[in-house]
Parts: structure tokens; sequence; C-alpha cells
């Protein structure tokens, strides 16, 4: 099975051998090879795969490189507040609508070179969506977090079908165990130490709390679902009711992807 990891990277290595391709196609339409062979199509490749290649490309760097996900986005469209068109504001999306910059009408030449500036535009975005490669290959991304998220996912997906099932505590353990993965990790991560030899959920929930890594409200979420953990491991009263145990797994899903 393909873990997230390997998605990753076979999406942003597809997405960038496209995105050489257009390169190359716009480098001559925005040359004077253009011109001199004289070929209409030049550009045209560019023009029908921008959109579908923009909107992939927008949400890989959303994930992984979010700090330039602005730059990337006004590269494509204007500012909103944009008054005239000119060398300065003229964007992709001008380009891709069809709107060109005036043409000075005695030498038949347009003041600025659309195609050129729309280049130099598609240059950048390129430069951007490379850099994530970097951080892969540079290890500056986290890649022990994409692995163990899929570690996590694996096994709440194995909770969820043990509730299916009806084995409402073997679903609720295995939450509980993925549940102590994670805060265990955040405490390692921010350096909290733990007073307990054998520390569960609470214990991990409290050493968080007070050392600044989490906020009431979280410690107040996290002490819930070590209620209902309580409810799974250990004979109660009651039973945990099917409810309670989704309960259980969709909290301790988003306590991996919101808590590191």
């Amino acid at each position: 099975m393909k873990t997230n990891l390997t998605r990753y990277q076979e999406e942003l290595e597809r997405l960038i051998k496209l995105s050489d391709q257009m390169y190359r196609d716009l480098d001559l339409a925005a040359s004077e090879k253009r011109a001199q062979k004289g070929d209409e199509e030049l550009g045209n490749m560019f023009f029908s795969s921008y959109q579908k290649w923009y909107s992939e490309a927008y949400e890989v760097i959303r994930q992984m490189l979010p700090s330039r996900l602005t730059e990337f986005e006004m590269l494509y469209r204007s500012n909103d507040k944009r008054k005239d068109i000119n060398a300065q504001t003229y964007t992709i999306k001008d380009w891709l609508l069809g709107i060109r910059l005036s043409t000075d009408s005695e030498a038949a030449l347009s003041f600025y070179n659309d195609a050129t500036i729309v280049f130099m535009q598609f240059q950048m975005q390129c430069e951007i969506l490379k850099s994530v490669k970097l951080r892969f290959e540079n290890s500056l991304l986290d890649i022990h977090q994409l692995l163990r998220a899929d570690l996590f996912d694996s096994e709440l997906e194995s909770a969820r079908e043990l509730l299916k099932n009806g084995f409402l505590r073997a679903a609720g353990a295995i939450a509980g165990v993925v549940a102590e993965k994670q805060l265990r990790e955040a405490c390692q991560n921010h350096i909290v130490s733990i007073g307990k030899k054998n520390p569960k959920v609470a214990a991990y929930n409290d050493a968080l709390k007070e050392g600044g890594v989490i906020d009431i409200p979280q410690w107040r979420f996290i002490q819930r679902l070590g209620d209902l953990l309580n409810l799974c491991d250990q004979k109660k009263e009651r039973d945990p009711t099917r409810d309670e145990v989704m309960e259980l797994i969709d909290g301790v899903e988003r306590l991996t992807k919101t808590l590191f």
C-alpha cells in the first residue's frame, strides 16, 4: 500500500514534469522564435493545461508550503483593487482571458510584451512548486510525521472496522493507544516532563497544559477523550455506547491532525 509520502512525491514529480513542458511551450511563445516560425500554435499547450495544473499545484503548496501560497496565487490573478492594466498589474489570468496590453498603432508593437510577462510569472510559480521538492530532499519537512500519520490512520481504520462489527471496547482500546502515542510524542517534541512512571492520557494531558503547549479548551477536549477511553478500558457501571466509541475515534483522529 502506498504511503502518504509516496503519493505526495509522485504527485509532485508529475506536476513538475508538466510544468517543465508548459514552460518550454510558453518560452517559445514569449520569444522571437514564434515570430520567425509564424507558428500560432506556440503557447497553446500552456493555455490548455494551465488551469488544471494551477488547481493541483495550489493544493500541494497549500498543504506543504503554505507560507508561499499567497505569492503563488497573486502571480495568477490580479489584485481586486487594480485600477488599470499595465506591465506591473498584468497577470496570467489576463493572458488566459485573452486580454492584451495596448499597442502602438504606428509601430504595431505592444508597449509591453504580454507573453514575456506571463512567462516570468509562470517561471516564478514553477520555482515555488519546485521548492516544495527541496523541502523533501533537504528533510526540512518532517517525514516522520507523514509516516506516523499513515500508521495512525491505519490503526484508527481498524478501530472503525471493529466498531462496525460491534466490538466496542476493542475499538475504543485501539483508539486509546493511538491517543497515548500522540500525546507522548507531543510531550517529547516540546520537552515536557511527565511525573508518572507509566503515564496515561490524563497525565500527558495535564503535563501539556502545565507546560503551556495546549490551552484550556484543548485540555478539556483531551480530558473528554480520556473519560471515553476509561469506559472502554475498565469495567464500569455501564458499557460504552456506539456513539461514545465513535466520538472517541473521531476525537483521536482530530488529535493526530492538530497536536504535534
